[in-house]
C-alpha cells in the first residue's frame, strides 16, 4: 500500500507529488493519458504561482523556457498597465504553454522520486477507515492511505465519492483550437484589430508557442453544444469565422480544437474521509483571466504539507480540513470574478456600458491594483483569526542581509525568520527551519511561515510563538519542547 495516490497528470497533480515528495510521502500519480498532451490550453502563470514556483527552486527552469509579461486584460479584457507597487518581488506573469509547465513539473516530481503511471485509468473507489481502493480500467487495483482527485472538470473521482458540483450551465460557448492560416498575417492582425472593438471572444494569436506560423485561434460559438467532451470539426471554426469576421483567413492544418462555456460550478465538499479534491476537479469556470491552471497549482501548493503532515501521523486537529476552509472561499471568489468578467466581455450594451464604467475605475490606482491583485492571487489572505496584520498572508520574498527569503523554502518546511535572535523553535527543529537574519522589508520582530509561505504567526515572544508552533506543526517528541519560561523579556 503507498501512502497516496494522486488521480490526475496534469499540472494541479503533478505540483502535489512534488510536495507529497519534499516531505517523504510515497505517492503514485496515476494518468489516463498514454503520451503528454501537447495541448497547450492555461497559457502561464501569475504572479502567485510565479512565487510558488521560486519557493520550490523551480523558476529557474520555468524563466528559461518562458516569457515575462506585464500586460493588461486580466479583467475583462479591459487593457490598463500593471500598476505600480504591486505586494510581490515578482511583479510579472510568465507566457508558458501548459505542455511546457506539465514537462516541468513532472521532470521535478520524478527527480524528487514520484511515480507517474501513464495509461491507467480509474474507474472504481471506494474507501473504509484504513485506506483507498482504487479500481482501474484493466481491471488492477491500487490501495492507498489517501487518494487526491486532480483528475479535471469531469472527475472520475468526484463523481464516485458523491459529491456535489452545483453552479451554473453555460449559456454562451468560445471555440479554441491552433491552427494554420493561408492569408497575409498583416491582413489577419488588421482584421482581428478591428473585430475586437466589439468583440472581445474574438482573436487570431500569431507564432503560438514560437511555432511560425501557427495561429491561436478564438471565436464565439454558435450556440451551445450538447457534448462539449467531442471536439469541434474544423468546418465549425470557418463557418464561425466568416460570421463574425467575414473571413475564414483560409484556416487549416489543426494541431487541436477546443470548446469552452462559461459554466461556473464547485464541489460542495473537498474532502470525504480519505479522499480529496483539487483543481478542475474541484471547481470549473470561464477562462478570463487566466486563472485555472493557476488556482489548481495553488490548492496542491496549500494541501501537499497538510496532507504530508496527517500521512506521517503529525497533523495537529483539523489540519488537513484546514485545505477546504481556506481554498474553497478562494475558489467561490475565482467563480465570481470570472462571471464579472464574462458579462464585461458581452456585447450587448449594457455590457459595453459596465466595460466603460470599469475602464474608467480601473484609471484610478488602487483600483487598478486591487483587481490586479485579485486575479493573481497576491492579495490572498487565508482567515487565521485576530493578530497582526501579515496574519495569513503569504510573505512575498524579501531581501535579508544574506540573501533572499524563498531561497530557504525550496524543502517544504515551516520557517522562523527571526530578527532578534532570542526565539527557538526546539522541539519542532525536525520540521520546522530556524533563520535568524534580518530585512529591511520586514517591519516585525519575527515571522512563522507555514511551508507555503504564509503566516502563521507574527511577534517577538516565545510563549506566544509556543502556542501556535502547535498548531501548524503538530506535538513535539516528549521532552523536546521548550519551556515558555525562555520567553525573552520585552
Amino acid at each position: 500500500m503507498t501512502d497516496v495516490i494522486v488521480v490526475g497528470g496534469g499540472p494541479t497533480g503533478l505540483m502535489l507529488a512534488g510536495e507529497l515528495r519534499l516531505a517523504g510521502v510515497e505517492v503514485v500519480v496515476l494518468e489516463r493519458l498514454a503520451e503528454p498532451s501537447s495541448q497547450s490550453r492555461g497559457r502561464g502563470l501569475h504572479a502567485r504561482s510565479v512565487e510558488v514556483m521560486d519557493q520550490r527552486g523551480l523558476l529557474d527552469r520555468f524563466l528559461a523556457e518562458s516569457e515575462k509579461f506585464q500586460v493588461g486584460g486580466l479583467f475583462g479584457g479591459i487593457m490598463k498597465p500593471w500598476p505600480d507597487r504591486l505586494d510581490t518581488a515578482h511583479p510579472y506573469g510568465l507566457a508558458t504553454p501548459q505542455a511546457v509547465t506539465e514537462r516541468l513539473l513532472e521532470a521535478w516530481a520524478r527527480e524528487l522520486g514520484a511515480e507517474i503511471r501513464r495509461g491507467r485509468e480509474v474507474v472504481a473507489l471506494t474507501q473504509d477507515a484504513d485506506g483507498v481502493t482504487v479500481g482501474l480500467a484493466d481491471g488492477a487495483e491500487l490501495r492507498a492511505g489517501h487518494v487526491v482527485g486532480c483528475d479535471g472538470g469531469r472527475s472520475t473521482v468526484r463523481g464516485l465519492l458523491g459529491v456535489g458540483f452545483p453552479g451554473e450551465p453555460a449559456t454562451v460557448e468560445t471555440l479554441l483550437g491552433d491552427m494554420e492560416a493561408t492569408e497575409d498575417p498583416a491582413t489577419i492582425a488588421a482584421v482581428v484589430e478591428e473585430v475586437r472593438k466589439t468583440q472581445l471572444r474574438f482573436g487570431l494569436a500569431p507564432d503560438v508557442d514560437g511555432q511560425k506560423g501557427l495561429y491561436r485561434v478564438l471565436v464565439p460559438a454558435d450556440g451551445v453544444a450538447e457534448d462539449r467532451s467531442a471536439p469541434p470539426p474544423l468546418e465549425e471554426f470557418r463557418q464561425q469565422l466568416r460570421a463574425v469576421a467575414g473571413t475564414d483567413f483560409g484556416v487549416h492544418s489543426p494541431r487541436w480544437l477546443s470548446r469552452f462555456g462559461n459554466a461556473t460550478r464547485q464541489a460542495e465538499r473537498y474532502r470525504v474521509g480519505r479522499v480529496l479534491l483539487a483543481g478542475d476537479a474541484a471547481h470549473i469556470h470561464p477562462p478570463a483571466g487566466g486563472q485555472g491552471l493557476n488556482l489548481g497549482v495553488q490548492d496542491a501548493f496549500n494541501l501537499g504539507w497538510k496532507l504530508a503532515a496527517e500521512v506521517h501521523g503529525r497533523a495537529p486537529d483539523g489540519l488537513l480540513d484546514s485545505y477546504h476552509a481556506e481554498r474553497h472561499p478562494v475558489g467561490a471568489r475565482v467563480l465570481a470574478t470570472t462571471r464579472a468578467a464574462m458579462t464585461l466581455l458581452g456585447t450587448d450594451p449594457g455590457a459595453t456600458a459596465l466595460r466603460e464604467l470599469f475602464s474608467r475605475l480601473m484609471d484610478f490606482e488602487e483600483v487598478n491594483r486591487h483587481i490586479t491583485g485579485m486575479i493573481t492571487a497576491v492579495d490572498l489572505r487565508y482567515d487565521l483569526g485576530e493578530g497582526h496584520e501579515l496574519l495569513g498572508r503569504r510573505l512575498r520574498d524579501v531581501q535579508l542581509k544574506q540573501g533572499r527569503l524563498y531561497e530557504h523554502l525550496h524543502h517544504a518546511r515551516g520557517l522562523l525568520l527571526d530578527q532578534t535572535g532570542r526565539l527557538s523553535v526546539a522541539g519542532w527543529a525536525d520540521r520546522v527551519d530556524h533563520l535568524v537574519d534580518v530585512s529591511d522589508e520586514l517591519d516585525v520582530p519575527a515571522v512563522l511561515l507555514r511551508p507555503d509561505g504564509h503566516v502563521a504567526w507574527a511577534g517577538e515572544s516565545q510563549e506566544e510563538l509556543l502556542a501556535h508552533l502547535p498548531k501548524w506543526f503538530g506535538v513535539t517528541a516528549p521532552g523536546t519542547a521548550p519551556s515558555a519560561s525562555r520567553s525573552p523579556s520585552r
